[in-house]
């Protein structure tokens, strides 16, 4: 249903904000993506159109949005930034979340063999580890435990991140990750498609990962001291 409103809250660095439309009884979610005219630079105040839909059981969304005063960009153009346009919103957001989920896809098929030969080395690297007595049980049992502590971590910020909640500090995930919670965090980025895609969050997650495996290989390796007997 088209409605109109004013920008409200805008998040630069996250993409998203809301419209606050006397039609509307709650404040309106939208995000850059949703706009037609990629050019536009949204701010607070701006007068917006849009089409209200709902999805999930989650409250309103805008897709279609348009800055009121520019001029609405017509059928053709939309259809080169969307495929499939349709007429009503429900149709809308079927075709923008085909559109979000076809890419994501394959970058995560291509990264899908690197990773798991890399888990496949870090639990053999743990496995010989504790044969050898170099690292006690108890490191497994602390894996076990902080991996779904990080992918629940990282679901609580998604779901934060979509309600504009108070959002977990980058700095919280990426130690989650250095105490051995990588592989987690690695599960979670694919399921929810949550900070995947930011460049500098994802260097500094690599670089926990590699650090958490440089410490366990020089511990198994004997260049840190070897855990107590029996402890």
């Amino acid at each position: 249903m088209k409605r109109q409103g004013r920008l409200v809250r805008w998040e630069p660095e996250r993409g998203f904000g809301f419209i606050r439309s006397p039609e509307v009884s709650a404040d309106v979610f939208v995000h850059l993506r949703d706009f037609l005219d990629r050019q536009v630079k949204p701010e607070v105040g701006m007068a917006l159109g849009f089409e209200e839909i709902h999805v999930g059981g989650k409250g309103p969304r805008a897709m279609a949005v348009y800055a009121i005063g520019a001029a609405e960009p017509r059928a053709p153009q939309a259809a080169r930034t969307r495929q499939a346009p349709t007429s009503s919103g429900a149709g809308r957001a079927a075709a923008d979340s085909r559109r979000r989920s076809g890419a994501p896809r394959s970058s995560s098929s291509s990264s899908m063999l690197p990773m798991s030969l890399l888990l496949l080395g870090y639990l053999a690297l743990l496995g010989y580890g504790i044969w050898t007595a170099r690292l006690p049980p108890l490191a497994l049992g602390v894996l076990l435990l902080i991996n779904p502590l990080t992918f629940a971590v990282y679901g609580f910020d998604k779901s934060a991140a979509q309600a504009g909640r108070w959002r977990t500090a980058e700095s919280t995930l990426h130690l989650l990750s250095l105490a051995g919670g990588w592989p987690g965090a690695w599960c979670a980025q694919r399921l929810f498609r949550h900070k995947s895609r930011k460049a500098s969050f994802m260097t500094g997650y690599w670089a926990t990962v590699l650090l958490n495996i440089a410490a366990v290989a020089a511990w198994v390796g004997k260049l840190l001291p070897a855990a107590l007997p029996g402890g």
